[in-house]
C-alpha cells in the first residue's frame, strides 16, 4: 500500500481518494476507520452494508471471532476487530467492560455488585452484561462511582 499526502491551500475541505484494484478486506477496513472519524461506522446485515451513527450503538461485542454491533432494537456485523473499534470508540464515551465486549457509557441505566468483584450493568433497554473483575474498577471511575 502506497500512501500519498498532497497539500493544497486553495481546497476548501479536506478529500480523500482511494485508488485500489478491487474492494478487499484491508480496503473495508481503511474506510471504515475513515468513517469513525465523522463518528458513523460501516456494518453489514443481510449481506448489505449500513452506515450507522455511532450515537446509536449500545454496546459491542465479539461471538465467534465476529465482531457484532448492537444497537437498541438490531444488530450488525463489522470488518474491524474489538481492539480496533475499542481504539477508536473510547474518546467519544465507550468502554471495554471486558475482553469480548465494549460498552457506550451513555446507554447503561444501573450497576449491580455481582459475584467475585465482577458488576452487572443493566442497559437502558434492559439488557443485561458483565463487566469482568479486570475492568470493573475503570468502569466505576468513568461513571463516579464508588
Amino acid at each position: 500500500m502506497k500512501i500519498f499526502i498532497h497539500i493544497n491551500p486553495e481546497l476548501s475541505d479536506t478529500e480523500l481518494t482511494i485508488n485500489c484494484s478491487g474492494l478487499t478486506a484491508e480496503t473495508e477496513k481503511i474506510i471504515a476507520a475513515l468513517r469513525m472519524v465523522d463518528n458513523q461506522l460501516t456494518v453489514i446485515k443481510d449481506g448489505e452494508a449500513h452506515i450507522l451513527d455511532i450515537s446509536k450503538i449500545a454496546y459491542i461485542e465479539t461471538v465467534d471471532r465476529r465482531t457484532i454491533v448492537y444497537t437498541e432494537d438490531d444488530c450488525y456485523e463489522s470488518k474491524l476487530k474489538l481492539y480496533e473499534m475499542e481504539e477508536k470508540l473510547c474518546s467519544v464515551g465507550f468502554l471495554r467492560i471486558s475482553k469480548s465486549c465494549i460498552v457506550r457509557l451513555k446507554y447503561i441505566r444501573s450497576l449491580k455488585a455481582d459475584l467475585d468483584r465482577r458488576i452487572r450493568i443493566t442497559l437502558e433497554n434492559g439488557e443485561q452484561l458483565i463487566a469482568s473483575r479486570q475492568y470493573a474498577d475503570e468502569l466505576k471511575k468513568r461513571l463516579g462511582v464508588n
